[in-house]
């Protein structure tokens, strides 16, 4: 099971390859959003905004998260450290239900050039 500490880096490199994108994919993480990320094995939530094309995590609480994120993400920890280190596809985890993703219709669109 990854830790806080292994969750938290996850989402300081997905940060990280987001600001090295260029194009649509760009375009999609250039949003401004709140954003949460609850890590439900570890009982615990990142929140945050998404913003210039970076992911700034200003919290981490225990539980769900407190209030409703624009975007929301919930998963395992080790489903999250799967999937920046390219060992898990997105989509089919989102598919699957092993990833769950909430945002308002707009946000939607433009994050499935994330995807």
């Amino acid at each position: 099971m990854a830790t806080t500490e292994e969750c938290r880096t996850a989402l300081d490199t997905l940060s990280d390859n987001l600001a090295r994108t260029d194009g649509d994919v760009r375009r999609a993480a250039a949003l401004d959003r709140s954003l949460s990320c609850h890590i439900t094995d570890l009982g615990i939530t990142f929140t945050g905004r998404l913003a210039d094309g970076r992911i700034e995590v200003l919290d981490t609480r225990q539980g769900p998260p407190g209030e409703k994120a624009q975007i929301r993400l919930a998963m395992a920890g080790d489903d999250l450290v799967a999937m920046v280190g390219g060992r898990l596809n997105f989509a089919r985890a989102w598919a699957s239900g092993r990833v769950r993703l909430e945002a308002g219709v707009r946000d939607l669109l433009r994050l499935r050039a994330l995807l």
